[in-house]
């Protein structure tokens, strides 16, 4: 299959595609982390019309998240770049791709009202093989709901905040948006062997 891997600059979702034996590409504002040959850098929406059998998609979850709602009504510039970030994730939900997947944490209203449509499921790092948590949504078009691999969920739930919450308490630096949006290995190799 031919595979795009939208917003992905890591590459852990195109290199599991592609251990799969599949024609996998990223595509992102930014250069692949890993200078991969693999990588598109640009504008992914001039790419949606090319020919695409499934997209897993990461788009930017900045100003949809529901833990960020509360900005929106501390800084009025944000409603825009709401209205912006829905856009492209509605222009991501539509593209004429038989196959798709977009990933984001869950929505606060305000985003789901402008994308137009809830997720289609809910998972967590736990069911496949990490002891953290981290809700994330998946919006599903002709697949079916990603399939746990484990189920880590009282291991995870015994350890401190801390831990099983690691993302959430990583103290600022320049690269921490890097380390909190790179999907976990477990859920990238679980969309190629389950989607792949």
């Amino acid at each position: 299959m031919k595979i795009l891997i939208a917003c992905e600059y890591s590459g852990r979702v195109r290199k599991a595609f592609r251990r799969q034996g599949h024609d996998a590409y990223s595509c992102d504002l930014l250069p692949a982390d890993d200078g991969s040959a693999y990588h598109i850098q640009g504008d992914v929406i001039a790419i949606l019309k090319e020919q695409w059998d499934l997209m897993v998609s990461h788009p930017p979850c900045t100003y949809l998240a529901n833990s960020g709602v509360c900005h929106l009504h501390k800084d009025e510039t944000r409603w825009s770049k709401l209205d912006e970030a829905a856009a492209f994730f509605k222009a991501l939900l539509q593209a004429d791709i038989p196959k798709k997947v977009i990933e984001n944490p869950i929505p606060h209203k305000y985003a789901i009202e402008r994308i137009g449509t809830k997720y289609s499921q809910i998972i967590q790092p736990w069911m496949f093989g990490h002891k953290e948590t981290k809700a994330t949504c998946l919006w599903l078009h002709g697949l079916p709901k990603l399939k746990p691999t484990s189920d880590l969920k009282a291991e995870t739930m015994a350890l401190p905040a801390r831990e099983r919450q690691r993302l959430h308490f990583l103290p600022p630096s320049p690269t921490r948006w890097k380390e909190r949006s790179t999907t976990y290995q477990g859920i990238a190799d679980a969309l190629a062997n389950q989607y792949g």
